[in-house]
């Protein structure tokens, strides 16, 4: 079910990260001060960067502080860390979530709560609940169906639409919305001491996605890499120009996630032996360690996989923004470009390519983020993509 906007109430400090999300605030707040307005499982829906998890951090922070949300007690912060002891936190940086951790996470809900009024579980990835397969999410399913007492589920996906239709059901929604450009740029200069002029770019070229909007105020090589894939949309004029603009995606986005990936990997591979009392320097290991090896190493390939596939889907989300702001040049919009400080690119898009030409590219980068996620081999993906951007010579 969907709450409908409330009355509003006071906002307590421990909503302050959650910008553009009044309503949000508001019926969250509304339960943790009624009893009756509490519910035993929330799903928390909207776009990416919208703050989905931090609302659900939020929301059991304000839960378990004795002040309803502080935002400075050691309950708001270990809850907003997710190192408080009857807050769990889910986020899988696989491809899906495995049906023997739901049922892990079904037992710790059966149990009383450790030191506070409530345990609280959030999965940050529910959509992933039944990527490949209905059984976790089934196993979630009965412990839905049976609530525990003081025990507080939030689910948080993209939209109801990524969630099974049985689990939906039986959550109380909350939709969040994309906040505005402003809203975003004022978190980042007040939490982050960004400046203002680098605060509204990066909010602006991140489309008001929070996370990325810091990582580009502060990363000069993620600032890079975006103006190379936009910039690349202007030079793509042939078959062999295509095929170079998908291996070049792909290739970036590989090589930045195995090069992320390399220093946790290793040191993984060190707790894990240190864990087993084996030798780091041994040539061979026993078998019980070999077992423990290949499985890690099973999950960080699943884990890279995961993370280059987020990777080509966030530079086709900047990719589209060149030919959605090209429209908006076209029809002689008054929306803002995403793109102003590329405006050059746009307008050359804007002149080389129709209405329709523009509409079937946004369509054909749609497919593209479509097929990736459904498992497509990516650099196939990307190519077919890439024929349909050719700007004419």
């Amino acid at each position: 079910m969907s709450d409908a906007a409330a009355a509003p109430t006071a906002v307590r400090p421990i909503w302050a990260d959650l910008v553009g999300q009044e309503p949000t605030v508001t019926t969250l707040s509304q339960a943790v001060a009624d009893p009756a307005a509490m519910t035993h499982a929330w799903l928390f829906t909207g776009p990416p960067g919208s703050g989905r998890s931090t609302a659900a951090r939020a929301f059991a922070a304000a839960l378990l502080c004795p002040e309803q949300g502080c935002g400075q007690c050691r309950e708001c912060r270990t809850a907003l860390e997710g190192t408080h002891a009857d807050v769990e936190v889910v986020a899988t940086e696989g491809l899906s979530i495995k049906v023997d951790d739901v049922r892990d996470l079904v037992q710790l809900a059966a149990m009383r709560p450790s030191v506070g009024r409530w345990r609280i579980i959030i999965i940050e990835d529910a959509d992933r609940l039944s990527a490949y397969s209905e059984a976790p999410a089934n196993a979630l399913l009965k412990a839905l169906e049976e609530p525990v007492p003081r025990t507080v589920w939030m689910l948080c996906a993209p939209s109801v639409e990524d969630v099974m239709i049985t689990i939906r059901s039986r959550s109380r929604h909350v939709r969040l919305r994309t906040p505005s450009v402003e809203a975003v740029a004022g978190l980042l200069e007040r939490r982050d001491g960004v400046e203002p002029a680098m605060a509204r770019y990066a909010a602006r070229a991140a489309q008001s996605h929070i996370g990325m909007a810091r990582r580009l105020a502060r990363d000069e090589d993620a600032r890079i890499r975006r103006h190379d894939t936009i910039t690349r949309a202007a030079r793509i004029r042939d078959v062999g120009d295509a095929i170079d603009a998908a291996a070049d995606w792909h290739k970036i986005a590989t090589e930045e996630s195995g090069a992320s990936a390399a220093e946790r990997n290793a040191s993984e591979l060190r707790r894990l032996l240190e864990t087993l009392g084996a030798d780091p320097a041994a040539r061979t290991q026993p078998p019980h360690v070999r077992s423990q090896i290949n499985q890690l190493e099973k999950e960080q390939k699943s884990r890279a996989t995961r993370l280059a596939r987020d990777m080509i889907d966030r530079a086709l989300v900047d990719l589209f923004s060149v030919y959605r702001d090209a429209l908006v040049l076209r029809s002689r919009g008054r929306s803002p470009l995403i793109n102003e400080d590329s405006r050059a690119v746009v307008e050359q898009v804007a002149q080389s390519l129709s209405d329709e030409r523009l509409l079937l590219a946004m369509e054909s980068i749609g497919t593209a983020r479509e097929r990736i996620a459904h498992n497509a081999a990516p650099l196939l993906a990307l190519e077919a993509m890439a024929l349909d951007l050719r700007l004419p010579r």
